[in-house]
């Protein structure tokens, strides 16, 4: 798959091509990271595990726009991969 192709893949939903959107589902993923985050009581043992997970939720999406606006092929699957390491 190309470049453009993992940015812009489809898939059949219902008979339908569904776009897949990684910029606004990995913004939304933040988004949800940072709402979990505001939920879990804060301690001394919790606010740097707090503050990490944020850190970490949060930094998918940067990595997902970088590696979407990478150079070459090559640089794209850099990029990517380190986005897809961080994820897990």
């Amino acid at each position: 798959m190309t470049m453009t192709g993992i940015a812009a893949a489809t898939e059949e939903v219902q008979g339908k091509a569904h776009k897949f959107d990684l910029d606004e589902r990995t913004a939304r993923f933040g988004e949800a990271v940072i709402g979990f985050a505001k939920k879990v009581p804060r301690n001394p043992v919790t606010v740097s595990l707090i503050n990490q997970v944020v850190r970490s939720g949060t930094s998918v999406g940067a990595n997902y726009c970088e590696a979407d606006d990478a150079v070459s092929k090559k640089d794209f699957r850099n990029k990517i991969g380190t986005c897809k390491k961080r994820g897990t």
